[in-house]
């Protein structure tokens, strides 16, 4: 697969997004939502994609901002820029479309594109995601998927740093 192929994958505008989901929905495929960092990719991330991508027929993956994730974990990340993180994320051959997202919770995306699935990892509690009323409110699915949370970017920060 070609790197310009991986980069049509990356849709920033929220918009022209909504039109996309919509085709690809009016076309009969349904639609998971995955979310995340994706600051250092590892395999947890690989099998937490991997495993959203088998909920539905396309996977859509928004990731938070660089002031969301500096927000969420401190002022010295992310490690890479959203942009990049971008182009590693839409270069997984299960991962059909990626975007982005501000704030620390993907709610006001989730609202706008009411995707069919919206897939968290292992280490969440579907009682206690965020999103659960958006996504349950539209009739969405939550799904929880990947291997246990024993992988993170912040473990792969800390080992390098010793």
């Amino acid at each position: 697969m070609s790197t310009l192929h991986n980069l049509e994958k990356i849709i920033p505008d929220h918009r022209e997004l909504a039109i996309r989901v919509q085709s690809l929905r009016a076309a009969g495929k349904s639609i998971v939502f995955a979310n995340g960092c994706f600051d250092l990719i590892h395999v947890g991330h690989i099998r937490y994609l991997d495993g959203a991508s088998k909920e539905g027929d396309v996977l859509l993956v928004a990731l938070n901002g660089d002031e969301s994730i500096r927000a969420l974990k401190g002022p010295h990340r992310p490690v890479m820029p959203l942009a990049e993180r971008m182009e590693l994320v839409a270069a997984f051959e299960c991962v059909d479309l990626v975007t982005r997202f501000e704030g620390t919770q993907c709610a006001d995306l989730l609202a706008l594109l009411k995707p069919d699935v919206h897939a968290k990892g292992t280490d969440w509690d579907p009682d206690k995601i965020p999103e659960r009323d958006i996504v349950r409110g539209y009739g969405g699915r939550i799904a929880i998927v990947g291997d246990p949370k024993n992988h993170s970017s912040s473990w792969v920060i800390d080992k390098l740093a010793k």
